[in-house]
């Protein structure tokens, strides 16, 4: 998400970050740059002019003309305005309510409710510790029904069955009941979704609103959809109260413009965004974290909480070995492989780093990555544990029997192997001290950036958390 806004911009504010001096003719420049970069973005006119209006004020201050930084410091005025739009701060789900918490997911059809609401019950019970009850209420489509209680049994929630010849409101009624009679903490209702809002589709919403009560009625956009989709939530917040937005798709969106759109168009908060379709791509929506992003800085934070959610178990037993001066071998490669695959591969580490967003280019396409990374797992899968221990081994005959075996080729293979000498040669120097520094500097000057990012967090974002304990490894040295 953001991808084609952040490209633009970061060629916007190239050439202030290094200025010594800035003149306002830079600032207005600079500015129609930012306009034109928010409306290609698919950003509400209403809500770009008074964006630009701010800026452009703040930025003719005596703090930026007079800075003895001021292309960095008019750059630090559109990150605060930005964050401001988006929202200031994370807005968490409101649990303060006598139990069970009624969550009800609204929208209209094809947003993901139904999904959203599966991985919002598995993120509540992973990071609140809350058991979640699951419910459906949309008879209008069967396959709704079956689909939230497919999601039920994959995430591990309970559920009160529906059924298409019943009416919304009483299964409403019978799952609140069921959800007192159970102790659930949370009851989520997925309502049903219409191809265009109608007047029939908000006064049924209407009732079952009133009827349920909720702490929290979470509106489901999809992202793609741009001013449409801010306009659609503009018209949810005038029939009912919302208090949240899901943005679903944002994997899909370059653009943006619907999550800088909304906040400011419907006043409600974006509470969580759909990074995927896996049923754990769901993220917390953090406004200054975004806004980051957006502008090149990185998102170092939730790339560590990404990285803190991995197998540590691995990460320490790597550690101890190459501690014990083993060598690094293709089983460990490809245990890290699969570690980055969960961090969303190594085009999605990249734009979370400060400065090496627009690194993901180079590293191919998400899905062509994600296939190579199954290409590598079957070939290694396809030798015998002496081969995978000892690489050296793998002459013109063993090389033949893996291909045929792994479905792959010859020249797959080589290309594996080269990539596992480098990745070692890599380990290598991280382990013999000194070599981290060298190693992300590198990977630094591959992006084209200037400076190195801050090595204390890049230890913490190494797979299988293994910079935390290479850090001891090192006696605690800086690189």
């Amino acid at each position: 998400m953001f991808e084609s806004l952040s490209n633009r911009l970061d060629r916007t504010l190239k050439n202030l970050r290094g200025l010594g001096r800035i003149s306002e003719s830079n600032i207005k420049e600079t500015l129609r740059d930012v306009r034109v970069s928010l409306l290609e973005a698919d950003v509400a006119l209403s809500v770009i002019k008074p964006f630009i209006e701010t800026v452009t004020e703040k930025a003719m201050g005596q703090a930026v003309l007079q800075s003895l930084t001021p292309g960095q410091e008019l750059i630090r005025i559109l990150r605060d305005e930005l964050t401001h739009l988006l929202g200031d701060e994370q807005n968490e789900l409101n649990f303060n309510a006598v139990p069970p918490v009624v969550i009800l997911m609204v929208g209209l059809q094809g947003s993901g409710k139904t999904t959203t609401a599966g991985k919002l019950a598995k993120w509540i019970q992973e990071n609140k510790k809350k058991t979640v009850m699951l419910t459906s209420c949309d008879v209008y489509r069967p396959a709704a029904i079956q689909q939230l209680a497919t999601l039920a049994e994959t995430v591990q929630a309970s559920l009160h069955p529906s059924d298409p010849s019943q009416s919304p409101i009483d299964i409403v009624k019978a799952a609140i009941e069921a959800a007192k009679r159970s102790i659930s903490d949370v009851l989520i209702i997925d309502t049903a979704g219409r191809l265009h809002i109608d007047e029939k589709m908000m006064q049924e919403l209407k009732e079952i609103y009133a009827l349920a009560k909720p702490t929290e009625t979470l509106l489901v956009v999809d992202s793609m959809t741009g001013q449409d989709a801010a306009h659609t939530a503009k018209a949810f917040n005038d029939a009912l109260d919302i208090t949240g937005i899901v943005l679903t798709k944002t994997d899909g969106d370059a653009r943006g413009g619907a999550a800088l759109s909304m906040r400011q168009i419907t006043g409600k908060p974006i509470k969580f965004m759909g990074v995927g379709e896996k049923i754990d791509a769901l993220s917390p929506f953090y406004p200054d974290r975004v806004a980051s992003r957006i502008l090149g800085m990185g998102d170092v934070l939730s790339l560590i909480e990404d990285a803190e959610k991995l197998d540590k178990t691995k990460g320490e037993k790597l550690t101890k070995k190459l501690k014990k001066g083993h060598a690094f071998d293709l089983e460990d490669f490809r245990d890290q492989l699969k570690q980055l695959g969960k961090l969303g591969g190594i085009a999605s580490i990249m734009k979370k780093l400060p400065g090496m967003g627009n690194i993901g280019g180079m590293m191919g396409n998400a899905n062509d990555i994600e296939k190579r990374i199954h290409e590598i797992d079957a070939i290694i899968s396809s030798m015998t544990p002496q081969e995978r221990t000892y690489p050296a081994l793998l002459k013109s005959s063993r090389k033949l029997r893996i291909a045929k075996g792994s479905g792959t080729s010859v020249p797959a293979i080589n290309k594996l192997l080269k990539q596992f000498e480098q990745m070692q040669k890599m380990m290598k120097k991280v382990t013999q001290g000194g070599g981290m520094k060298k190693m992300m500097r590198g990977m630094a000057e591959m992006s084209g950036m200037g400076g190195m990012p801050d090595m204390s967090q890049l230890q913490s974002m190494l797979p299988n958390g293994l910079g935390n304990d290479l850090k001891k490894l090192l006696g605690n040295k800086e690189d």
